[in-house]
């Protein structure tokens, strides 16, 4: 693996915690198609093909360099294309509060696996962040000390939506020649693929058509172009210098943003509980990054 500056990796913590952030807000298209009348499966669909249609040019302008990567390169955008199909079904056969914290258990399988395929060393500081990141997401949610056991298929699709998510990270942190563009339209790519196939599977009847989908368009083409092509290629481009352990961590601030832009706009509720737990997390993710800073800091004095 290519040696990485600190400096490089501080901009690449800083790409996780951003595009954490901008998954916190991936419920509000969701939600317009929702309310639109879109079954839930095929919202996924709709939420993907722009995407997907938009980086057509990027496809074509890049097709040598996507033959170049080859099967690596589409093993790597399959993983994390299917890693989101399992999350979105999960959402849809088990509780979303569940699937969310099912899916966060990331930071878990990525830091073992980052120490099997890696040699990553599995610190103190990274323990205590997991222990915090855990305590902030039962807090939040509300389970108290009752960690949920998984009950049912969507439970199951959740932890594998998670540990998927993590392989995803180990290999493109394994395979640093791929660039984040070709992950990107790949990323979008697969996701189209498999969600399209999952609609089609269970729910072919309930397909929208363009009158359902028109008035949800304008917002969703504004967060596509504003939030979620920028916020996805940084969630592809930072692992590529980054633990994976760490990467899930800092994509854990898509539950903080999620839980106050929920509270904001949806109206749901935001107390003393979901504060504490906002804290536990933040102090999760923000703990590696502080103590690199400190450590930085202390060398150049």
């Amino acid at each position: 693996m290519l040696h990485v500056s600190t400096s490089l990796e501080f901009k690449a913590k800083l790409a996780c915690l951003y595009a954490g952030a901008v998954w916190g807000l991936f419920w509000i298209p969701l939600r317009a198609l929702e309310e639109a009348g879109i079954n839930g499966l095929w919202i996924t669909v709709v939420y993907f093909l722009i995407p997907t249609i938009c980086l057509i040019p990027v496809f074509i302008l890049r097709w040598q360099h996507v033959k170049e990567g080859g099967i690596s390169l589409q093993l790597t955008t399959m993983l994390s294309g299917g890693a989101l199909l399992l999350y979105s079904t999960s959402i849809v056969y088990t509780d979303v509060v569940r699937a969310i914290l099912l899916f966060y258990l990331t930071p878990i399988w990525a830091t073992i696996l980052a120490r099997i395929f890696l040699g990553d060393l599995i610190t103190p500081s990274r323990v205590i962040a997991m222990v915090l990141a855990i305590l902030g997401m039962l807090t939040i949610f509300g389970l108290g000390a009752r960690f949920p056991i998984p009950q049912n298929i969507g439970d199951w699709l959740g932890i594998g939506s998670g540990f998927l998510w993590a392989v995803a990270m180990v290999r493109i942190r394994m395979s640093e020649s791929h660039s984040a563009i070709e992950l990107t339209a790949g990323f979008f790519q697969w996701s189209l693929i498999f969600s399209s196939g999952a609609a089609f599977l269970l729910a072919t009847s309930q397909m929208p058509d363009i009158e359902q989908i028109l008035p949800a368009l304008p917002l969703l083409l504004i967060f596509m172009a504003l939030l979620v092509l920028p916020g996805t290629y940084a969630s592809l481009w930072g692992p590529k210098y980054l633990s994976p352990g760490i990467v899930g961590l800092l994509l854990m601030t898509e539950i903080i943003v999620g839980a106050i832009s929920v509270a904001l706009l949806a109206g749901e509720p935001f107390g003393i509980r979901e504060l504490i737990g906002v804290l536990l997390i933040a102090g999760a993710s923000m703990l590696e990054p502080l103590l690199a800073l400190r450590g930085t800091s202390t060398n150049s004095a």
